[in-house]
């Protein structure tokens, strides 16, 4: 969309608000907001906010600038405007990118610039010129969420109507029909409580354009959902999993509910992950299909397999980047720790999907990631690990067609594991970073901030007692 077919645009549909959003380096769409009679005129590409920017206050960004800095600028994608479905007052919004307004630069720690350095890596190295990705992010649903932490108490608190602790409760009448744990995939309602309410936040994507394959109930009680978004390109799907973020939790407040991509809320079920499904293509033809060959995969894509496998460890500082993140990632559980891939097997950190003989659809799955990861900087980060896999032709080795889970004894110790804390994964993106940083697509200034502001995160962590520490060690 030009400048003139934006303003156009915002005419035809009566907006009186325009939103602008970006994201922080952590993750998080932020946002401000003015009056739509600011953009009258703004139809030239050359000059106006499409040049000179809005300015904001980075200091206040996390991940971004220092105080003595804090100036920054954003610059509008009018590709992306849309009609904001829950405002009260007629409102558009766009996604922006940052630049830097003193070196007149994109800013190097805008993850949205980062995903798009990936893409333009993938053309100039020739290997490919299109990078498709695919996430599908859990998340659950819950009806009440109670936390506090202070110097003398810690607690949470979730409930949900369909939780499964909640058969016993008086509810004037209970009417059953809560998912027992695990077995929330898929039966169809009244077991699955929030059907209608998935197709509201489906159809509500739609209206955004983004097309969805797929919604149902996922494995755990207490309200699991997983809604499948069409593959895209990085940037843009990048940018689709933010508005499906933002649709998820509206529709779900909207229904005095609350929606969660926190990995793992409930203990002793599962948690919600981001299965990352990927391909390569040049020219229009897809790169990762060859007939009569193990899964029906290249060669190509084979050394793209071994590439994810090598750098799975420290893909996990961005794939898995919280804290919370560990608590879903433990090996011998549902989630796939175990660096080694295979056709089918979901027990496999890299699963090559099995659904028929279309070279098209030939792709591969990457398990281990989870939604609180920024999709901006978790893509391209795994374009790059494949990416490295391809330019050193990195042998996966065999693939592994058994459930990895029940791996005993020696066998199961040569198999590699991904990172079973936060630190672990910083520690190993600190050792195994370079691939990253080719053609200048993440840089050792975003890495050097990313590292600190984790870290900092699992130091906050390990200052505070626990609960389960009390329960063990009280009365010692």
């Amino acid at each position: 969309m030009t400048p003139k077919e934006f303003v156009d645009f915002i005419k035809a549909k009566g907006v009186q608000v325009m939103d602008l959003r970006f994201v922080d380096l952590p993750g998080t769409w932020q946002h401000f907001s003015m009056h739509v009679g600011e953009w009258e005129g703004q139809d030239n590409p050359e000059r106006g906010v499409w040049k000179d920017g809005l300015g904001f206050d980075g200091s206040s960004i996390r991940g971004f600038q220092q105080i003595q800095e804090s100036d920054m600028v954003l610059i509008p994608d009018p590709d992306t405007v849309r009609i904001d479905p829950f405002a009260e007052h007629p409102t558009a919004y766009m996604i922006c990118d940052v630049v830097d307004p003193v070196k007149k630069e994109r800013y190097t720690r805008d993850p949205r610039y980062i995903a798009q350095k990936a893409e333009r890596y993938v053309r100039t190295n020739g290997v490919a010129d299109t990078a498709y990705f695919g996430p599908e992010a859990e998340f659950f649903v819950f009806d009440d969420i109670r936390f506090d932490l202070n110097q003398r108490a810690a607690f949470y608190y979730i409930d949900s109507a369909e939780g499964q602790w909640n058969t016993g409760r008086e509810e004037g009448p209970n009417l059953g029909y809560k998912p027992r744990f695990k077995e929330g995939y898929f039966p169809v309602p009244p077991h699955d409580s929030l059907q209608d309410l998935r197709s509201e936040m489906i159809l509500t994507m739609v209206d955004l354009g983004i097309p969805v394959e797929v919604h149902h109930h996922e494995v755990a009680t207490g309200g699991q959902c997983e809604i499948d978004m069409r593959f895209d390109t990085l940037t843009r799907m990048a940018d689709k999993v933010m508005t499906y973020k933002y649709v998820v939790r509206n529709v779900a407040r909207k229904h005095n509910q609350v929606a969660t991509f926190m990995p793992k809320p409930l203990f002793g079920d599962n948690g919600s992950g981001m299965h990352t499904h990927q391909s390569l293509w040049k020219g229009g033809d897809p790169l990762f299909f060859q007939a009569d060959t193990y899964a029906q995969v290249s060669q190509l894509c084979r050394w793209y397999i071994g590439g994810l496998l090598r750098h799975g460890r420290a893909l996990a500082a961005f794939c898995n980047p919280t804290t919370n993140s560990y608590k879903r990632l433990v090996p011998g559980y549902e989630a796939p720790t175990n660096l080694v891939y295979s056709a089918r097997n979901r027990s496999a950190a890299c699963r090559i999907p099995m659904l028929g003989d279309n070279p098209k659809t030939k792709r591969i799955e990457f398990r281990p990631p989870d939604p609180t990861a920024n999709p901006y900087l978790a893509f391209a980060a795994l374009l790059m690990a494949g990416l490295d896999g391809i330019e050193n032709e990195i042998d996966p080795g065999q693939p592994m067609d058994v459930n990895v889970f029940e791996l005993e004894g020696p066998l199961a110790a040569e198999v590699p594991q991904m990172p079973g804390s936060l630190d672990d994964a910083l520690d190993a993106l600190e050792e195994d970073h370079e691939f990253l940083l080719k053609g200048g697509v993440f840089t050792t200034d975003v890495l050097d901030t990313w590292v600190r502001m984790k870290r900092d995160e699992g130091q906050e962590l390990r200052l505070r007692p626990h609960p389960f520490e009390f329960l063990t060690t009280f009365d010692a």
